[in-house]
C-alpha cells in the first residue's frame, strides 16, 4: 500500500488471534489440502500469490505474546516495518517458531536492534499491558481475526486480495462516501 500511496501511514497494532495458546505452543491440525510446509489452502493461498507472498503451514501455532511484544520493541526503536518483515519471513516462509527466544533473538540482531534490553523487557513483561490495550482496541472496533485493517471509516478483518484495499483507498482519497462498501 505504501508502495502505490505516497502518504499513506501504516501503524501495527498488536492482537492476539490465539491468546489460549500456551508459551510452548501448540501442535495445529492441517486443513484439507495443506501440507507441512506446504501451500494454504484457499482463499488465503489465491490471495498471497496475488500479493506475491510466500506463506506456507507451519503445524506449530505459536505463543506470540513475546512477538508482538518484540514488535513493540522494535516500534519504539524506529524499525517497525524492518522487524515485521523479518517475523514475517521467520513465520510463513522459514517455519520457524516465532515464541522462541533464539528466534526473536536472531531477527532482533539482524535488525540492529539491542537483543538484551528486549530481552529483560520479555522476561519482565514490560510490553503486556500495552498488547491487551492494543488488542481490546481492536476487538472494541470488530476486529476478530488477522490481519485487521482499517481504511477511513472502513474495516476489514482477514485477508483480502489487494485490489479490495486499492479500490477503498482510492476512494478515501477522492473524497467519496464509504458508507455503501461491503465488508
Amino acid at each position: 500500500m505504501q508502495a502505490d500511496y505516497e502518504n499513506v501511514e501504516v501503524e501495527g497494532k498488536a492482537y492476539l488471534l490465539r491468546p489460549d495458546i500456551p508459551k510452548e505452543g501448540k501442535i495445529r491440525r492441517l486443513k484439507p489440502g495443506e501440507t507441512e510446509g506446504g501451500e494454504l489452502s484457499d482463499p488465503l493461498k489465491s490471495y498471497a500469490d496475488e500479493a506475491g507472498l510466500i506463506m506456507r503451514r507451519s503445524t506449530l501455532t505459536p505463543y506470540t505474546t513475546y512477538a508482538l511484544a518484540a514488535t513493540e520493541f522494535a516500534k519504539e526503536q524506529g524499525a517497525f516495518d524492518p522487524f515485521h518483515r523479518a517475523m514475517y519471513k521467520a513465520y510463513w516462509e522459514d517455519l520457524k517458531n516465532i515464541g522462541d527466544f533464539e528466534v526473536i533473538r536472531s531477527i532482533t540482531e539482524e535488525c540492529g536492534l539491542d537483543w538484551h534490553l528486549l530481552e529483560d523487557r520479555l522476561k519482565s513483561s514490560y510490553y503486556e499491558q500495552e498488547i491487551m490495550n492494543q488488542f481490546q482496541e481492536g476487538v472494541g472496533i470488530g476486529v476478530r481475526g488477522i490481519p485487521g485493517f482499517v481504511i477511513g471509516n472502513v474495516m476489514f478483518t482477514g485477508a483480502r486480495p489487494y485490489g479490495i484495499f486499492k479500490a477503498v483507498m482510492d476512494k478515501v482519497i477522492s473524497g467519496e462516501d464509504l458508507s455503501n462498501i461491503a465488508q
